[in-house]
């Protein structure tokens, strides 16, 4: 096993707090010594232990204090050095008698970045960096967005037919897309911590925007659903967002200022990820502002012509390319997911 393997496993671990941890980042660790695996750990929550010390628990209680003394600690994020709502974990890392610290990528937090390293070795700790930095960062760039613009990570996600048109013909249901690419909506939504809507949505369709899946809920909250209008009292109060169980998790602000709601959103409920689930006069409106980092379009195998298009507004004033494109089948239909560049 090499470093890259460790890491790999410990991006593993960090993937299972996506949608999970905000304010805080997704970040794994894994403690190996003699190339056996001691103990492995995820940051669950914010205000929850880091996963640095998540994982040295897990092989203290495996396998003893004495057997973690010497080892090597594989972490996905340059571990935090100040006192938070948790202790420093340099400072558990040296109490645990690690010998090697091995980290993905730095840690933008001015706060922390790069201090590990002084710390550690000062500690006459090894520390080795950039092991997996690409991968790490893709799992961190909604927390590193948030730290650097105050703006959260957006993802359009729209579902539509082949000629771009978000609803089928009179008669014929509201559903555009087969039982496999919903169940792949529902992981997406468990993924974000925000759903961001319009006011025209809700009246028309009367979304309830909530994880459906019991086992997507584990550990985590519904995500905050955000209804962007400029005509708040025309709402349907009897609409789900306003009298289901989570309520209290439903948002509205004007759509006047995106950019400043969205900065809000990310300051005040700690939001990283969020995510679009409205029409085409909405879409259009983030991506002419230029907030959306990535797009999810579920295509089904239809044509259905008529006036709803997926992308309405003025139009961009340039075409936007996409990369890091992934292809899916889902059943019938097909799953495309890209990163603006």
């Amino acid at each position: 096993m090499t470093d890259e393997s460790w890491m790999e496993l410990a991006l593993s671990e960090a993937a299972k707090g996506v949608g999970k941890t905000a304010p805080n980042p997704p970040v794994g660790a894994v403690v190996v010594k003699h190339d056996v695996l001691l103990g492995c750990g995820w940051h669950h929550a914010a205000g929850r232990p880091h996963a640095e010390r998540e994982a040295l628990a897990d092989a203290v209680e495996t396998h003893g204090a004495e057997a973690v003394r010497g080892a090597t600690l594989y972490i996905t994020l340059e571990p935090c050095s100040t006192q938070g709502r948790t202790p420093p974990c340099t400072q558990g890392i040296i109490d645990a008698g690690i010998a090697r610290v091995v980290y993905a990528c730095v840690d933008r937090n001015p706060d922390h970045a790069g201090r590990a390293d002084e710390i550690l070795t000062r500690a006459g700790i090894e520390v080795v960096t950039g092991v997996c930095r690409d991968d790490a960062q893709r799992l961190l760039r909604p927390f590193f967005k948030v730290r650097e613009t105050g703006l959260p990570w957006v993802i359009w996600k729209s579902a539509m037919s082949l000629d771009g048109r978000l609803t089928r013909p009179p008669g014929e249901g509201q559903w555009l897309t087969g039982e496999a690419a919903r169940a792949d909506v529902q992981k997406l939504r468990s993924s974000v911590d925000a759903v961001l809507t319009s006011g025209e949505t809700v009246r028309r369709d009367h979304p309830a925007l909530t994880i459906r899946v019991p086992e997507l809920l584990e550990g985590r909250l519904q995500p905050w659903r955000i209804v962007f209008t400029d005509a708040p009292d025309s709402l349907p109060k009897e609409a789900p967002l306003f009298c289901d169980a989570w309520s209290d998790r439903t948002l509205v602000r004007s759509g006047r200022d995106l950019a400043g709601s969205l900065r809000a959103l990310a300051r005040e409920q700690g939001v990283l990820t969020a995510m679009t689930e409205a029409g085409g006069v909405f879409s259009a409106a983030l991506f002419e502002a230029g907030l959306i980092d990535e797009v999810v379009i579920y295509y089904a195998p239809l044509l259905c012509g008529g006036p709803v298009p997926a992308l309405a507004g003025n139009g961009l004033p340039q075409s936007l390319r996409l990369g890091e494109t992934q292809y899916i089948q889902l059943g019938d239909d097909i799953r495309f997911r890209g990163v603006v560049l």
